[in-house]
């Protein structure tokens, strides 16, 4: 098993889309990393963390309409 990358002191932001609400998830940017993690409980440390490649592709599907969001 890897071990994971450390988020702690990250800044954790929320799409400008986003509403006010926490019904939400936030993102954050560590050299080589993005970390993602629901807004209602960003003390729990189970997130979803992709690698620099796996988030371009990610985010690639999603601007292309390959993700049903």
């Amino acid at each position: 098993m890897q071990n994971m990358p450390d988020f702690a002191g990250a800044q954790w932001f929320k799409s400008t889309r986003s509403q006010t609400q926490n019904a939400c998830v936030e993102a954050a940017l560590i050299p080589g990393f993005t970390g993602v993690q629901d807004t209602k409980d960003p003390e729990r440390k189970d997130r979803l963390v992709f690698d620099s490649k796996q988030w371009q592709a990610f985010i690639a599907n999603v601007k292309a309409g390959n993700a049903d969001l």
